[in-house]
């Protein structure tokens, strides 16, 4: 007979390498529990955080400054401006015409209104304009036209078109086209050297697109790129200037 007096025992060195197995799967849990906790807990931690102030919008000085805009629904709004003085902002884009009280002059263009050019307005009018004339203002069912007197010539009487009629509806784009209050104020901190030159119509370098714009009139053909950063070429009543624009400043005048 054999002798199986130990037939039953688990080998010492089988014994020692489960033991020693339980034990590292013993340890990978804990460790993958307290993984788990710590994720938990940083969660709720970062959820927990106020959230982050957003960065306040950087304006520029040019940005601060909302010119008033009135918004005429009709003519008897429009004549609220009667013995204002207004300025131009829609450089180059309005011809002044030859105007009596009741009549605005088509047919004899004259000089096209500058950027801050100063206006003293007269009246409102309604009228229609000839079917070939050339209007920047759509002509509609009738056009509404600014008289004014230019303060260098206060003796003559000028028009230009403003708005129009569609129906019973008016539109009017004198929010658009001019300044009812004295840019050079608005503006001031452009400085008196700036003004200089916007005002007798030189381009500078150095000059923003709203100022080369208010120089050199808003006729023009910008090349690619976003504003101030890219090149222009101003018409400039038909003698065109070329300036390029880097973080809105002119570094070229051409």
């Amino acid at each position: 007979m054999l002798n199986d007096q130990h037939s039953s025992d688990v080998p010492e060195t089988k014994g020692n390498g489960v033991r020693n197995l339980l034990f590292a799967f013993t340890v990978l849990a804990l460790i993958a529990v307290a993984v788990r906790i710590y994720l938990i807990h940083r969660e709720r931690v970062e959820a927990d955080k106020p959230a982050a102030a957003a960065a306040a919008p950087s304006y520029t000085d040019d940005q601060m400054i909302m010119p008033r805009h009135l918004h005429q629904t009709d003519v008897k709004d429009a004549k609220e401006l009667n013995g204002k003085r207004m300025w131009v902002y829609a450089a180059g884009q309005l011809n002044a015409y030859p105007a009596t009280p009741t009549h605005m002059d088509y047919a004899h263009p004259g000089p096209l209104l500058l950027g801050a050019e100063p206006i003293d307005v007269v009246n409102f009018i309604e009228g229609k304009a000839p079917a070939s004339a050339f209007s920047r203002v759509p002509k509609g069912d009738g056009q509404v036209f600014l008289l004014f007197h230019r303060p260098s010539d206060p003796g003559k009487l000028w028009g230009t078109p403003v708005g129009f009629k569609d129906g019973k509806f008016y539109t009017f784009y004198l929010d658009e086209c001019f300044f009812y209050d004295d840019p050079h104020t608005l503006y001031k901190h452009w400085g008196e050297a700036r003004w200089k030159a916007i005002d007798e119509h030189r381009a500078e370098k150095g000059m923003s697109e709203m100022q080369a714009q208010l120089a050199l009139g808003q006729v023009s053909k910008p090349g690619p790129g976003a504003p101030g950063n890219r090149t222009v070429v101003y018409d400039n009543d038909g003698k065109p200037v070329t300036m390029t624009f880097v973080k809105d400043k002119a570094v070229t005048v051409e």
